[in-house]
């Protein structure tokens, strides 16, 4: 693929992410899907910059806010919404919701319900990829509230200790549900901590795609030739609350209206058309295409069948 194709690749996949966030709001919103989601609408350039070089048998471990990792990954989208319609077709046959999906034939390990549960998980991944002599990356997405928990120190330190193959990548949005960063962390960089285990930090713009991309690109490298972790903060900012229940009522006005000109996908779209890769009917055809692709997820999640009832334990481990 040219690096002209790549780039309007990396747009189509933030577009279709998008698409497929807002379907998902509306369809909650309207009580046509039930349960809780957590959108990562406003957050495209992360998961497809972060995905954009890893390798087939480079790993994935998502967090609540998921769903635009797994299609990052290469996620099919119909089994996607299949999943977060109860569905049988689903990835976990309807069992696991917006929260619990993963396929290990793309080297997505899933996404987590608990704030900082996929960062073990990551740091695990990576442990057994260096025992069994491979060298694919894991990447790791939390975001800010995680890096309070126990289990961000304890996996960084552990990684730190025996040069794991890990990018751990901090999707920092600014707020942890309601409570801003400034009033929950002690640090104004995420990144920083990275130096309390001697392993590489850095701050990215997480509204650029081609930033992310480049930053993660260069950290899986360096690691594939047996630098050891890294920690990775992108700054940027989801478009919805925290999930469905969150009205969001208590960021300010004008930093919604800031990040709002800051929005990922139209800053990339100029990038495109000032460098002659992309015009209005460009973009407006890659708009509908993507759309049609969200049209035929929600259809096929309508006609998959419900889960039977008899097989409800079938999958159990104890």
């Amino acid at each position: 693929m040219s690096a002209n194709a790549d780039y309007v690749d990396l747009y189509r996949r933030m577009v279709l992410i998008r698409a497929f966030e807002t379907r998902v709001h509306r369809l909650l919103s309207t009580g046509a899907i039930h349960g809780t989601s957590h959108l990562c609408a406003g957050q495209e350039a992360v998961a497809v910059g972060a995905c954009a070089d890893l390798r087939p048998d480079d790993l994935v471990v998502s967090n609540h806010r998921g769903h635009g990792h797994f299609l990052a990954k290469g996620g099919d989208p119909n089994r996607i919404m299949a999943e977060l319609w109860g569905k049988q077709d689903g990835y976990s046959r309807g069992r696991g919701g917006s929260q619990h999906m993963a396929c290990r034939g793309i080297g997505f390990l899933g996404s987590n319900g608990i704030t900082g549960g996929g960062i073990p998980v990551a740091t695990g991944a990576a442990l057994a990829a260096r025992m069994r002599g491979m060298d694919s990356v894991v990447l790791c997405f939390f975001g800010d509230g995680a890096a309070n928990q126990g289990t961000f120190h304890e996996s960084l330190n552990m990684a730190a200790v025996w040069d794991l193959p890990v990018v751990y990548l901090c999707e920092n949005n600014l707020y942890a549900m309601s409570t801003p960063m400034t009033e929950s962390t002690s640090v104004r960089d995420i990144a920083s901590r990275a130096a309390a285990y001697d392993m590489p930090g850095r701050v990215v713009k997480g509204n650029n795609v081609l930033v992310v991309r480049d930053a993660v690109a260069e950290e899986t490298k360096r690691i594939r030739s047996g630098g050891g972790p890294s920690l990775i903060e992108c700054k940027t900012y989801r478009i919805h609350g925290h999930s469905r229940s969150d009205p969001c009522d208590y960021r300010p006005a004008e930093e919604e209206e800031l990040w709002a000109k800051r929005d990922p996908i139209p800053l990339f779209e100029k990038v495109l058309r000032e460098q002659g890769l992309l015009d209005g009917a460009g973009a407006e055809t890659i708009g509908k295409e993507q759309e049609a692709v969200v049209d035929d997820a929600v259809a096929f999640a309508e006609k998959s069948a419900l889960p039977d009832p008899a097989e409800l334990e079938g999958a159990q481990y104890a």
